[in-house]
């Protein structure tokens, strides 16, 4: 039995929901129901999984009949052969006798061309992942603040908040600092750093000791100057963030 549960889903937990999910491939789907109302659920009966994939917050579920993307905002969770005690946005159940139950998350039907044009190079977790592509896409934003940067699903997607404040403290980055006032070996340690510490989370997050190791998140003192960090709620993203003004620089105004 397995299950899974994220408060606030980031890349590497989708990653791992997954793994979780290949054996459902292959399997045809004898139920489909939810509370959801954004898609036909009886067209999903009888029909195939093709794929499972995962694009930052969202699982696309690839069947002959339609695509299905799952996103799970912020609050979104899973279930797999279990369920909650309340009622799922979405239902499935396949022929193996198995049951993938989302709650709290956003249930659509996407077209082919849609599904095709998902550009994994900008996914953090990917095989695919094109830090050059990255590096270029914030090169032409200067003005992008470092705390939005990060969360720029167009760019790092997979990146939220969590990683966000980590990767700032591991690089020592103010969350304020402008892109475009980043030293170019800088601007290489934010893009090396954000697929790094998500592959980082996602293994902490496999042995269960994942708030163990964040150095900045949720966190009261810097635990490299000992003195209180700040705490406030940054940028056009206006998420939380947490860091230390003695050891993480601020670059430009």
């Amino acid at each position: 039995m397995a299950q899974g549960r994220s408060a606030v889903p980031e890349g590497p937990s989708l990653y791992l929901l997954k793994e979780q999910t290949a054996r459902f491939v292959g399997q045809e789907i004898v139920r489909a129901e939810g509370n959801t109302w954004a898609i036909d659920k009886a067209r999903l009966v009888g029909q195939p999984i093709l794929a499972i994939h995962t694009w930052g917050k969202h699982l696309l579920i690839e069947t002959p009949a339609m695509v299905l993307r799952i996103h799970f905002l912020l609050f979104g969770t899973y279930r797999i052969d279990e369920r909650r005690d309340k009622q799922a946005r979405l239902s499935l159940a396949t022929g193996d006798g198995g049951e993938l139950n989302f709650y709290a998350c956003s249930v659509k039907e996407i077209d082919r061309d849609t599904y095709a044009a998902y550009d994994f190079s900008a996914d953090v977790m990917s095989d695919q992942w094109d830090p050059k592509k990255a590096r270029k896409k914030l090169r032409a934003q200067p003005g992008l603040l470092a705390c939005d940067a990060l969360l720029d699903q167009d760019i790092f997607s997979g990146v939220g908040n969590i990683i966000k404040n980590e990767v700032l403290f591991r690089i020592r980055l103010h969350p304020l600092s402008t892109i475009g006032a980043l030293p170019p070996a800088k601007l290489r340690q934010l893009v090396d750093e954000a697929r790094q510490y998500s592959f980082d989370f996602l293994e902490w997050k496999r042995q269960f000791v994942l708030k163990q190791h964040w150095q900045a998140h949720a966190q009261r003192t810097c635990p490299r100057c000992k003195i209180p960090f700040h705490k406030a709620n940054l940028g056009q993203t206006k998420r939380r963030s947490f860091w230390c003004e003695r050891c993480q620089k601020r670059y430009g105004a």
